[in-house]
């Protein structure tokens, strides 16, 4: 029967090495697993050896798709990893085969090095730790917290699942705004356009013909003479204008004011709100559900909010927490939860079910997000068509009563 030298974690993060007889690796890990360990490592004894040796390699680039990792890559990386790891693969087998399957040079890169970190000892959340523009906190506790506890593989699968509700609800947000965003921008360029360079040719052809100019025409052509000659400094004003603010919004202060009146903006607001209601809810119940603190989980989330007024709100949370409080007190004194939250994390709380009553709160606010996002692009739609029609409809009439007048006094 082969000897085995293999190397795994207990539940308290501690590395066990030893060697170990087994008819093969799929046993040897279904006896360790059922020990409650966590499979780092397993080799085949060649030598009489009972001495685990590592020897860190040297990470060589290798070819592949460039550019960031994206949520959609994690995506599938968990959920790879989770199959992998509950199929009784050692980590650091399943970083390799991981590492050699992903397109985008980055994240092979990433996981090279870190199978050499587990490779030489290192837990797979500490080897994570490492790549922290890559992985969040959120991911690194929920792997820690299912290191701990024994479950690497049911903690990977949630983070999965969580990953892919965050993404769709973040692609059904853009795909809503897209579409106004650029017909916006195309509408407004085509109208500069025409203002600073076609309307002043008329204007020139008005002025040879003599006759007097109807108001609106006269209005239009002040309006075009003064963008043909002053364009330049109007563009760079308002392209000094975003940057300006783009800088005030980076700011604490200002990103805080800015935050705080986008929750309360008409029409778009009810939306970033409804946004910001399932992230925090879905957020915090998977990593409680996961055996993450609450404080812990809490920090995670204020963390990972993406909106500072709601980043304050939990954060003075946690220290109500700290004192004992519970979590519905301080988000109903906050005035930015609806009610019906409120009152659902209460409940949440007094059951011992908060955890489901979060994950019930994120899949009706991700409903209303879709409701509302099918119902702004229903409003939006007609309102820029009416704005086109209203403006490129007043410049043409502008532009042709002049030609009506003279018809007029010819006949």
């Amino acid at each position: 029967m082969p000897s085995y030298e293999y190397q795994v974690k207990d539940k308290t993060g501690k590395d066990i090495q030893g060697v170990l007889e087994a008819e093969d690796t799929t046993e040897l890990v279904r006896q360790l697993k059922s020990q409650g360990y966590l499979v780092v490592r397993i080799q085949e004894v060649k030598k009489a050896a009972s001495i685990l040796t590592v020897e860190r390699t040297p990470v060589k680039k290798t070819g592949g798709k460039g550019g960031s990792v994206k949520l959609d890559d994690l995506v599938v990386f968990a959920r790879q990893m989770a199959t992998l790891v509950a199929a009784g693969i050692p980590l650091v087998q399943s970083l390799d085969i991981l590492a050699d399957q992903v397109d985008k040079q980055k994240f092979r890169l990433v996981l090279k090095r870190m199978h050499v970190d587990v490779q030489s000892g290192k837990s797979f959340s500490e080897a994570m730790q490492l790549h922290l523009k890559v992985f969040s906190m959120l991911f690194i506790h929920m792997v820690r917290a299912g290191e701990m506890s024994g479950r690497l593989e049911e903690i990977l699968d949630r983070v999965a699942h969580y990953f892919e509700k965050s993404s769709a609800l973040q692609k059904k947000v853009k795909a809503a705004l897209m579409y106004p965003t650029a017909v916006s921008a195309m509408a407004f360029g085509i109208t500069f356009f025409m203002l600073a360079f076609i309307i002043p040719k008329f204007a020139t052809i008005f002025d040879g013909l003599g006759a007097k100019l109807p108001a609106p025409t006269l209005l239009l052509i002040s309006v075009s003479r003064y963008l043909s000659v002053h364009w330049w400094w109007i563009l760079s004003l308002l392209g000094g204008g975003i940057f300006l603010f783009t800088r005030i919004i980076r700011m604490p202060w200002g990103r805080l004011a800015w935050d705080s009146f986008t929750l309360r903006m008409p029409i778009f607001g009810t939306i970033i709100l409804k946004v910001a209601v399932s992230k925090f809810a879905r957020t915090l119940s998977t990593l409680v559900r996961s055996g993450v603190s609450i404080l812990a989980a809490l920090e995670i989330v204020s963390k990972t909010s993406g909106n500072a007024r709601i980043e304050k709100i939990i954060v003075d949370l946690m220290a109500s927490v700290t004192r004992g409080e519970t979590i519905a007190g301080p988000l109903e004194k906050s005035g930015i939860f609806p009610s019906m939250v409120v009152r659902m994390i209460a409940i949440g709380e007094e059951t011992g079910e908060l955890e489901e009553m979060l994950n019930k709160i994120a899949d009706f606010y991700d409903a209303q997000v879709d409701t509302a996002v099918s119902g702004l692009t229903s409003l939006i739609e007609p309102l820029i068509i009416a704005f086109l029609g209203i403006v490129i409809g007043g410049i043409v009439i502008a532009l042709f009563l002049p030609i009506l007048t003279l018809t007029q006094s010819i006949k």
